[in-house]
């Protein structure tokens, strides 16, 4: 069926639903219809593991039934468009909300709030990850696993090569009045090999690219190489012994010390006083070089350069929607940049139309649902600004201190900011990595980490929707031996 016609069709489910809701007794109602198309190969040791290409659609329901100034909300959602499954979706739906509580803060945004969005301006959607055969797919998980076994004879195993595609095509619309949809595209590859030293002791670790369009994919045996050198660096790893000393975070451990700062800024955990930013707008939470921001609406250039068998060399640039990029939230809103800590003060919360009522504040646009329940609070592209120095010139500045390259468990308690974690990593002597670690713990507390950021690496790179680049922090303590 033409991408016009299933596009139609979709419109008309939404519609539909929101018209048998209203005309069941709902007071307002918000349909969202998705459809999407994933494809995911494991090629290990060359030989094809797992191949695996499926579809799926859904819609899900929310309606809200007016009881004085509060309102009772229900939600439902079902894979079974035919007609008496939609059926059943509304009835329920109408039915649940009428013996569920009464709250005065549950409601769809006011329509004035809806303002305009524009998709097609995001570049989010490609359709040469669709054309791309899974012939070429394959090959490239073959040709990313081959680089890491072929780079030193002591990569004698592998967790594989894979290869994995996504596209959606999401609609939202309710009863104020608000129609929205967009298409999004994903495609990447990784290799996982395993390493032995003269002891048969093994390691393992990864390197991936990640991208909306098979155009800005990175070449196979780079990354290939790239995770066989990660997983090189590991072999020989030992303990550190116990104490205090300045800790290196590399990007990839160091998106999620930033990420932390999303979850504690989160409304809902404020309104129920379970962060440590609670009460803290205006405050000062971090040193004078953290400013950290969320954006919804990053749109990148990124340049291109390939070299195919039919056409030759390619290469140019093109735009591309960041992975957290979307022209409106989960309830409609535009998405926008929101500053929460600018110079370590702290700005704003994140927060969906329900917190923010809570809150007596204004919704950030961050509200993130699936198809059944109230909408969450999610980020758009939630990042830390990036400083000048480059992370060879904050590791030199180091006499002793730990780099992280990963950290294992969840110790994160956001009410105190206690902070608590296993990392593996190299240990830095004199400015230099000197030799691997691991099994060791890193602690600290949130609220002073954030304070005690003496250096920001110029290295941010979005490989995924958070991001942050090299970070240094003073004063953590390392548990090991």
């Amino acid at each position: 069926m033409p991408t016009k016609t299933i596009a139609a069709n979709l419109h008309q489910l939404a519609s539909d639903v929101l018209a048998r809701a209203l005309r069941a007794g709902a007071t307002d109602a918000e349909a969202v219809v998705y459809e999407g198309d994933e494809f995911s190969t494991l090629v290990r040791l060359g030989q094809v593991e797992t191949l695996k290409e499926s579809g799926s659609r859904a819609v899900g329901l929310r309606v809200f039934i007016a009881s004085g100034k509060a309102q009772k909300t229900a939600s439902t959602s079902s894979s079974d468009f035919s007609p008496e499954s939609i059926a059943r979706l509304v009835a329920g739906a109408v039915t649940l909300a009428r013996i569920t509580s009464e709250d005065p803060f549950a409601g769809l945004p006011e329509p004035a709030e809806f303002g305009q969005h524009d998709a097609a301006n995001q570049h989010l959607f490609f359709e040469d990850v669709n054309l791309q055969p899974p012939s070429a797919r394959i090959e490239i998980a073959r040709a990313v696993e081959a680089a890491a076994l072929a780079f030193d004879p002591r990569i004698q195993n592998s967790g594989g090569g894979d290869f994995d595609t996504a596209t959606s095509h999401k609609i939202l619309m309710n009863s104020r009045g608000f129609t929205g949809e967009y298409r999004r595209s994903y495609c990447g590859f990784s290799a996982q090999p395993i390493a032995h030293d003269t002891d048969g002791r093994m390691q393992r670790n990864y390197w991936y690219s990640a991208a909306r369009s098979t155009r800005l994919l990175e070449d196979p045996v780079a990354i290939g190489q790239e995770a066989a050198r990660r997983t090189l660096q590991r072999l020989g790893a030992r303990q550190a012994s116990t104490q205090q000393a300045p800790v290196v975070f590399s990007p990839e451990v160091a998106r999620s010390i930033v990420g932390n700062i999303f979850d504690a800024a989160n409304g809902d955990a404020i309104y129920r006083h379970a962060s440590f930013f609670a009460g803290m707008l205006g405050e000062r939470v971090a040193g004078e070089n953290v400013t950290v921001i969320d954006d919804g609406t990053l749109v990148f250039d990124k340049a291109f350069d390939h070299v195919s068998d039919s056409e030759g060399g390619i290469s140019g640039s093109i735009k591309t929607g960041g992975f957290g990029t979307a022209p409106f939230d989960g309830e409609g809103l535009p998405t926008r940049r929101t500053v929460l800590i600018e110079n370590g003060i702290l700005k704003s919360y994140v927060m969906n139309t329900y917190t923010a009522r809570k809150l007596g504040l204004a919704s950030t646009g961050n509200a993130a649902r699936s198809l059944a329940g109230n909408p969450g609070i999610g980020a758009g592209n939630f990042f830390l600004e990036p400083g000048t120095l480059t992370p060879t010139q904050i590791i030199a500045d180091v006499k002793s201190g730990l780099y992280v390259t990963e950290t294992m468990g969840f110790g994160v308690n956001l009410v105190t900011g206690d902070y608590s974690q296993g990392a593996a990593g190299m240990w830095i002597e004199n400015g230099e990595l000197a030799y691997p670690v691991e099994e060791i713990t890193i602690a600290g507390n949130l609220k002073d980490m954030y304070r005690n950021i003496s250096a920001i690496g110029n290295d941010l790179i979005f490989r995924t929707a958070t991001a942050a680049p090299t970070l240094r922090i003073d004063g953590m303590t390392i548990a090991g031996s």
